[in-house]
This record gives C-alpha cells, structure tokens and sequence, in this order.
C-alpha cells in the first residue's frame, strides 16, 4: 500500500464510524418546486392518441427477439405497453394533446446483445409516411404535436459511437416531434430543445428481489463495475469515455478505498447497497443504468460525464442526491469524496431513500403513481397548451423528407 493512502483510509474508517449510528437513514421530502413536481399527478391534464400500427413495427419484432424485453433500451416497449391502458389514452385523435408512434427501433440486437440502430432510421421514415398518409394529424403539424420514444446510445442520431451520431444528426423527420430519450447533453446536436431525458430501463423486479436489510453498513467507501478500455473498439484508447474510465483504472486501481474491478460479480446489485458512493462515469454516451442502480440502491451516484442532461431535472434534484466530478478532474476524485463533510452525505442519503425518488427511475409492470412513465407525461403535460404556431398553413412545409444519407432513404 502506497503511503498517501492510509491518510485516505483513514479518513474513510472515520466517515464509516461517524454514520455507524444511522445505518438506516431517516427519510428527507425534496424541497420547493422540484419535490411538488416529483409528485404530481398527470392524469386529467393530457390526452394521448396511440396510432394503431402493423404489427411489424412493434409487436412481430419483439416476438423474434425477446431479449429486448430487459435491455437497456426496453423503455420504447414499455411506454407502450403503458400508454395503451393509461387513463390519459383517448380513442378519439379529435380531441388528443399529444400522438404517440409505437416502433420498437431498438429492438435489433446482436447474438451478444448489442443494439444495431442502423436500420433504425428507416424503420421511423415508414412508419412516418404510413401514419402521414392514413390520418390528418401528422400533416397539421408536421410531427410538432406527437412524441417518439428514441432510447438508444445518442438518441435520434441512430449510431452508437458519437464521432458518426453527431455527423448523422437528428434523423431530419423528427425535427419538430417531441423526442423521449436516455441521452442527454447539453449543446449537442444529438439533443434537440424540448426532448424530454429518461432513465435508461433497468429490470424493477430483478431489483427488488436483490433488496438487502436496511442497516446493512455500507462498509465500501467506493464502487464501481464495468470497462475501464474498450479494446475491440478503441483498441488505441483514449476515445472511449473520453479517457475517463481508463483514468479511474491508472489511479485508484491499487487505492483500498476503491472497490472497482472489470468483474461483474452475482453479488453485483448487494455490493451497491453496501457502499457510500457509486461511479457513474460515461462510457460511449454520457448515460448508463448504473445511474438508475445506484438512486435505487441508495448509493450516491458520482457522475462523471461533462455536460450531461439527467432525467427528470425538473423533478430529481441531482445536484443535492449526486456528485459531479469534472472528466478533467478523476485524478483528483479520492480527495474530493475523502473531502465531503459526513453530514453532507447523511443528507444525500436521506433524500435518496426517499421512495418517490427511486420510483420516478423506474419502469414498473403495473405502474406506480409517480414512476417514470408520469414523469414523461408530466413533461408532455406542462408543454401544454400547444403553441398556435406548431400548425402549418395551406400547403407549407417545413421537413426536407429527402434530407439525410442516402441508406436512410432505402424502404424498411
């Protein structure tokens, strides 16, 4: 062990002690606004109209892979599957706020599991002249008063890796539409103004199944599971996470205050609960469900990703529950946790424990009141009333149905 860090360690043991009297945390209501929002109640504010689509956009495409159903990008499926028996669903498209388009765009993975977006942007286009040229509602507004559920790596970009996603942009017929998506970050061409950013799906009964008592100490100072260097896509580094990951490996891979490891154990949701800070650092998107995990499980989430746009930032106050670590500064991250005052952290966990907290990261089968598929329809609620400029005169358009490149424009 390298002298500097039992000076660390020694600072850690005595944060462990002085919490040893508050190994359940009380819980702490959000204050102002963003606790009022957090709990509000969408039904009887909003009407959706849900476009009744062939099945080959939705439901065939699950049934050939399954696996879908826990992925990372599973919010797509259960949106829908929510919105279809949701009080706010109107059968009359008269009298609807907001027109959803159920496509299952994610829903192409590879045999080890990875999402393959590029027939995605085809698959939207159909779908788009379909519901354009069947019904009269596209056309008022040229998508400026209907929602997509867009969850993969850079969202609308439809590509994985952000050098190509930002060259893609936003697939040109989403331009007006409300986009729901997992990512999020500000001054990116991937993240239009007015999209709405969510947390990525993580399975809500796998979670709870792996509860542990609630005066488990939590006895690791910090956490974290996943890859440090992706070899097989960056096999030069330095691109991947920005150099992030690979930082938090070369410095703290030998620092006992650091319980961080490629590994991912059985054990992987209880170690969570048993420790104080989790790290949540971008990998080749700013997101990742270990965002999700760690509110969940209680554990403070250290986020390391410049410039991220979190979900729900109207109603989760991540600046009070989180840390923010500049990517800039990982070198530096075991004095600036070593350095955070245990009352501050006693707070923090106390309005993480707080269980609209949690319940708004989640998507539950059956929904809960407050879960994320409110929060989404709080954000489309408050968008509301549409503004009378989002409909078009007598024969203008705004879209270039054309624009893009040239595989897009191919039939799906």
């Amino acid at each position: 062990m390298r002298e500097w860090s039992w000076g660390f360690l020694f600072i850690a043991l005595a944060f462990a002690s002085s919490i040893a009297a508050e190994r359940n945390p009380r819980t702490e209501r959000i204050s102002g606004s963003a606790g009022d929002v957090l709990e509000d109640d969408p039904v009887g504010k909003l009407k959706v109209y849900v476009y009744e689509l062939p099945s080959k956009y939705n439901k065939k495409i699950l049934q050939k892979d399954p696996r879908c159903l826990s992925h990372m990008f599973a919010a797509e499926i259960y949106m829908h599957r929510f919105l279809l028996s949701s009080p706010v669903r109107t059968l009359n498209p008269e009298e609807a706020d907001w027109f959803y388009i159920p496509i299952y765009a994610t829903c192409d993975l590879t045999p080890t599991g990875l999402p393959l977006p590029f027939k995605s942007p085809r698959m939207v286009r159909s779908a788009v002249q379909l519901i354009s040229s069947s019904w009269p509602y596209w056309n008022r507004t040229e998508g400026a008063d209907h929602f997509f559920v867009v969850p993969h790596d850079f969202g609308p970009c439809f590509h994985y890796q952000e050098e190509k996603a930002i060259e893609r942009g936003i697939l040109p017929i989403l331009q007006r539409a409300t986009l729901v998506q997992t990512f999020g970050q500000r001054n990116h061409v991937c993240l239009n103004d007015g999209s709405i950013t969510i947390p990525p799906y993580a399975p809500p009964q796998k979670m709870q199944a792996r509860k542990i008592p609630l005066d488990t100490p939590r006895s690791i100072f910090v956490y974290f599971r996943g890859l440090f260097y992706d070899v097989n896509n960056d096999p030069e580094g330095g691109y991947y996470a920005r150099g992030a990951r690979a930082a938090v490996w070369e410095n703290f891979k030998n620092n006992p205050l650091f319980d961080i490891s490629t590994e991912h154990p059985t054990t992987y949701y209880e170690d969570m609960q048993r420790a104080v800070f989790c790290l949540c650092p971008l990998g080749w998107a700013p997101w990742s469900p270990r965002l999700v995990e760690a509110v969940v499980f209680g554990c403070i989430p250290v986020i390391i990703a410049d410039d991220i746009v979190l979900p729900f930032a109207d109603a989760i106050p991540w600046e009070e529950i989180g840390v923010f670590v500049a990517e800039e500064d990982v070198p530096k991250l075991d004095t600036i946790l070593t350095s955070i005052p245990p009352e501050v952290i006693l707070r923090k966990q106390r309005l993480l424990a707080n269980p609209s907290m949690k319940r708004a990261m989640l998507f539950p089968q059956p929904a809960l009141p407050g879960d994320a598929f409110h929060q989404i329809l709080n954000g489309l609620a408050r968008k509301l009333p549409h503004q009378k400029s989002i409909y078009l005169k007598p024969g203008e358009k705004i879209l270039n149905w054309t624009a893009g490149p040239v595989g897009d424009l191919k039939p799906w």
